[in-house]
């Protein structure tokens, strides 16, 4: 008694979707072509909006912390700008003022400055 009960309501959440499924004309569906070409576009637009773009920035960091030098000036992703001092494999030893040293992941450094700038600010 249950399960038809159960069946029942199925088939009535069911019957607006049959009713507009049989509507619709004929011959106004895509066709196959197009569903693959609907797809294909949609595959393009997420490479060059999404992963395309995430990639090349990836690979631009991952080039920044592997040429990571003493003596280079670098700004981490918290906005502290100093020297490094010091490199390892994972660290790197960055100076903020005058015998202030901070021990910083590689991953933290969001970009490296040019020499000179810290005696700018």
């Amino acid at each position: 008694m249950k399960s038809v009960k159960l069946f029942l309501v199925g088939l009535m959440a069911m019957m607006p979707a049959l009713a507009m499924a049989q509507a619709a004309p004929a011959g106004g569906g895509m066709g196959v072509m197009g569903q693959v070409i609907f797809f294909a576009g949609f595959i393009l637009i997420f490479y060059f909006l999404i992963w395309r773009p995430q990639s090349k920035r990836a690979k631009e960091h991952k080039s920044l912390m592997s040429g990571l030098n003493k003596g280079d000036e670098v700004v981490t992703s918290g906005g502290i700008a100093g020297k490094i001092t010091k490199v390892t494999d994972d660290f790197i030893v960055v100076e903020i003022a005058d015998n202030v040293e901070v021990k910083v992941q590689k991953v933290a450094v969001a970009a490296a400055l040019p020499k000179g700038t810290l005696k700018d600010i």
